[in-house]
């Protein structure tokens, strides 16, 4: 996080494997309100394989729940992600998969629902 613009605190990314056979994913460079800087982005894999960019303003992504770690740091727990024609819940397979190293963060494995189910990851930094 050392690297990032002044004003960007973190970031969310997420990657995700759809049953439909599509593939997303997407970083928001986060800003301190919460709001996504311009260069955040993401591209839409289809089951061909051709490649859709999705830019920042093509993607609202929400937190619908949080979770306060052992260290008392307290991360999104839940999203629900819109992009192109996809209406997306997201949770984590478990909600303690935070990782205490010299930068704290939280990664893991994560469930979709919504207009399609899937599997996922999604990364964490800066909370």
């Amino acid at each position: 996080t050392s690297a990032l613009e002044p004003g960007v605190v973190g970031w969310d990314w997420f990657a995700l494997q759809l049953a439909d056979g599509r593939e997303l994913m997407y970083y928001r460079l986060r800003r301190a309100d919460g709001t996504a800087t311009d260069f955040s982005g993401g591209t839409l894999i289809a089951g061909d394989g051709s490649v859709t960019r999705l830019s920042a303003a093509e993607v609202t992504v929400t937190s619908t729940a949080t979770w306060t770690s052992r260290t008392g740091t307290t991360y999104p727990a839940a999203w629900h992600l819109r992009a192109a024609d996809l209406e997306l819940d997201i949770t984590p397979r478990l909600p303690d998969q935070e990782l205490d190293l010299a930068v704290r963060y939280w990664e893991g494995a994560v469930a979709v629902s919504g207009s399609q189910s899937g599997v996922g990851y999604v990364e964490l930094a800066g909370y």
